[in-house]
């Protein structure tokens, strides 16, 4: 097919990311996003392989009766967000059928019906976290905002159009573009950076990442008093940072990058661990929430616990608060110092990889797994099953790494509970909890 030609397809589902899925002519399977299950949409051939292709909407024909009106007005140029034009209730059941097609394609796992996903509570301004990314262009222009769908190195530029942050994160997002100056000269120099707002109980904390050289970022809060904090993460480890009033809260990043440096200059001998804003917490609170409660309830009954994964304790706490006697394993330097702070005595953390670790805190009678999006690593299963603790509760990000890990461990597990809980509304990601019950010996 040429660049510019186009074909007409009937949309018959969704895929795991969220793009339709419709057939060519010739057999082959296409994907599309921003096409809903029923839609008969005219396409453009974006990328082809010899079994499936790539398309893009050029028109809606016939919209489905699954279709609906987008929330965001840049929702058809930005690649945020999946899920907009599904009716809320449609966007849970498909995200069901993904984690049910996951676990019997990839895992061999018989799944009679999708589990139950858990509705968020606030299906917009739901997020207490963003990450934007800003250009400087020629001419001193600046563009700040999301990657664009299919277009990955070009960024639109976002004002107040986003609907999924926090109001008090799309307000400081908006202050701080109003007060950053011409070609944003009170943020650090360089051509693209990362900036990252999260929502604190005392306010709203900056983090930039990438540029060069020093950076005073006192004017900075002088004139966005919506903004608590600001810090720079360099591209060579140098930066400073500033606070208005206590610190609090954490972000998501990764264990190298020049986090403690970066502190020091400010003496971090006088720092709250979670001042330091690079570990990971849930962006939902409220479906957060809910799914540590459900965790506390399929936990079962017993006496020692590992979690593996802890991150900065969220689960291992709520463990220990109930009566259980918690190890947890996590190799972040930031996440274990968050953990430890204030956490119950029986609650302790051990700073590792859990495929290092594991094997010295196994048996035990349960083990709960909050892996990143890759899943398990590949020598965790096989430790395991040498020492197979009781109960297995595997909190995971990504359905096909969690069929994977599953059938990894289906010599000694059964999968005995499924439960899937909607953190990320009009996106694709979907949050789920397996429980896996060790197999009697012979069964």
């Amino acid at each position: 097919m040429t660049s510019d030609a186009t074909v007409e397809v009937l949309i018959r589902g969704l895929a795991a990311g969220g793009s339709g899925v419709g057939d060519l002519a010739d057999g082959r399977v296409v994907f599309v996003p921003r096409t809903a299950p029923g839609d008969r949409a005219r396409i453009r051939i974006d990328k082809e392989k010899a079994r499936w292709a790539v398309g893009s909407m050029v028109s809606i024909v016939e919209p489905g009766p699954d279709r609906s009106e987008p929330h965001c007005r840049v929702y058809a140029q930005c690649g945020g967000c999946q899920l907009q034009h599904l009716p809320y209730d449609r966007q849970l059941e498909w995200k069901g059928r993904f984690v049910a097609d996951a676990l019997r394609r990839i895992g061999g796992l018989e799944i009679a019906e999708p589990p139950e996903v858990v509705a968020s509570p606030r299906v917009t301004r739901y997020r207490n976290r963003i990450t934007l990314t800003l250009r400087r262009l020629r001419g001193g222009r600046v563009v700040a905002g999301f990657h664009a769908l299919g277009r990955p190195a070009h960024v639109i530029d976002i004002h107040d159009e986003c609907v999924l942050p926090e109001p008090a994160l799309s307000e400081a997002w908006t202050a701080l573009r109003a007060s950053w100056g011409g070609g944003a000269r009170l943020l650090p120099d360089g051509g693209r950076l990362r900036l990252t707002l999260r929502a604190l109980d005392h306010g709203v904390d900056l983090v930039i990442e990438g540029g060069a050289g020093e950076w005073v970022p006192d004017r900075l809060l002088e004139v966005n008093p919506r903004l608590t904090s600001a810090r720079h993460l360099a591209e060579r480890p140098a930066g400073r940072s500033a606070e208005r009033g206590s610190a609090g809260g954490v972000d998501e990043g990764a264990a190298d990058r020049p986090t403690q440096e970066v502190a020091a200059e400010r003496g971090l001998h006088e720092m709250d661990p979670d001042a330091l804003g690079t570990a990971f917490v849930q962006v939902n609170r409220e479906v957060a929430e809910l799914m540590r409660d459900h965790v506390l309830e399929v936990a079962g009954s017993g006496a020692e616990a590992v979690d593996a994964y802890c991150g900065v304790g969220a689960f291992g706490r709520a463990l220990a608060e109930t009566g259980w006697s918690v190890v947890g394993i996590e190799h972040d330097p930031v996440a274990v110092a968050i953990a430890q702070r204030s956490s119950p005595s029986a609650f302790r953390v051990v700073r590792g990889l859990v495929e290092e670790r594991l094997t010295a805190h196994l048996p035990a009678d349960l083990l709960l797994v909050n892996p990143p999006r890759s899943g398990l690593h590949r020598d965790v299963p096989g430790t395991v099953l040498a020492a197979p603790p009781a109960r297995v509760v595997y909190v995971s990000c990504d359905s096909a790494t969690l069929a994977r890990d599953v059938a990894a461990l289906a010599e000694g597990y059964e999968l005995r509970g499924l439960r899937s809980f909607d953190l990320f509304p009009q996106t694709a990601h979907v949050e789920t909890v397996a429980v896996l019950v060790r197999r009697e010996r012979g069964a």
